[in-house]
């Protein structure tokens, strides 16, 4: 398939996997570059700038395809150094770069100095507007059923993909509910170039965490999950766990406060949870996708199969449609 999105990243197929908090690192990076799909490192996944500065190395020596890196820009309590984080970018060579969370207008001028293409990942119509305003290259438009953060405005894909398409010149990705070929040949016809997929990665053989998560994903439906953080306007999608209950409990009471469930939702837990394998350890995204995951296949295995299927679905069913 030959879209924007191939020809922007000199890609084989418009299928890209976003930047994963504890799971994007480099086994998983370059099973999908060596696929022929993008891969997104996750920067802030990484301690430190240097430690960020090895894992890029590492998905070098796996793979010779095109990668990119995740830089996330969120308000935190302990300051991040981003200005080292997107050096460290621009001096390993990375030519790919995929922003989130607030506008990366401020990193612009020095990232498109180094001659990288920027790809913002947004969660509104007026937000990707706003992106090229700003000379990103590219966006990826989250809609409602997206693992992670959804926006407020609740809006699905449906209506937020061509939504989008319609008011931008550059390409658009879509990203919230895609993990097979129905989901692309989907988005193809919603004016999209491409597709993200995070919670699909997540439940193949290369991603970095416990099989007992993959396989959760594996056996869960679509209302396996939730979302939290509502009442603070930072809503977040995530696996329906005891967690993830008891933080939605506590939310319901008239009188809470972060603090309440601050315990609750450590990073920390999250992270142990999906690296240990003990579900109910802590809170961690997954997107409505999980209702349509059925196996746990190789990186290659579940490219081939999406892009191979959408290919008959787009010559053969959708051709013999018209007459």
């Amino acid at each position: 398939m030959k879209t924007r999105i191939t020809e922007l990243f000199s890609i084989q197929h418009p299928i890209i996997q976003g930047g994963m908090q504890w799971v994007s690192k480099a086994e998983l990076v370059a099973a999908v570059a060596n696929a022929g799909a993008l891969g997104f490192l996750t920067a802030l996944t990484q301690p430190t700038p240097e430690d960020l500065r090895k894992e890029i190395s590492k998905t070098q020596q796996l793979t010779s395809n095109p990668f990119g890196v995740n830089l996330t820009i969120m308000p935190t309590i302990k300051p991040v150094p981003y200005e080292e984080y997107a050096k460290v970018i621009i001096e390993s060579g990375i030519k790919i770069v995929e922003t989130a969370g607030r506008n990366p207008e401020p990193y612009m001028p020095t990232l498109k100095a180094a001659g990288i293409k920027v790809i913002h990942k947004c969660t509104s119509i007026r937000h990707a507007i706003k992106a090229e305003k700003v000379g990103c290259d590219a966006v990826s438009i989250d809609g409602f059923e997206c693992a992670g953060h959804p926006g407020e405005d609740d809006i699905p894909g449906l209506i937020l993909i061509p939504g989008t398409t319609q008011k931008l010149t550059i390409p658009v990705v879509a990203s919230g509910g895609f993990g097979d070929a129905r989901g692309l040949v989907a988005a193809l016809a919603l004016g999209a170039d491409g597709i993200n997929m995070g919670t699909r990665f997540l439940a193949t053989e290369e991603a970095p965490v416990h099989h007992n998560i993959k396989q959760a994903l594996v056996d869960a439906d679509e209302r396996q999950t939730t979302l939290i953080f509502r009442p603070l306007k930072n809503t977040a999608r995530v696996f329906k766990n005891n967690v993830s209950i008891e933080v939605n409990q506590i939310e319901k009471q008239p009188k809470h406060s972060f603090s309440d469930i601050q315990h609750l939702v450590s990073g920390i837990k999250g992270r142990q949870a999906l690296e240990q394998g003990e579900i109910n350890e802590g809170v961690w995204t997954a997107g409505m996708i999980a209702g349509l995951i059925n196996d746990i296949p190789s990186v290659e295995q579940l490219v081939s199969r999406i892009t191979t299927e959408a290919e008959n679905i787009i010559k053969n069913r959708l051709n013999n449609i018209i007459e």
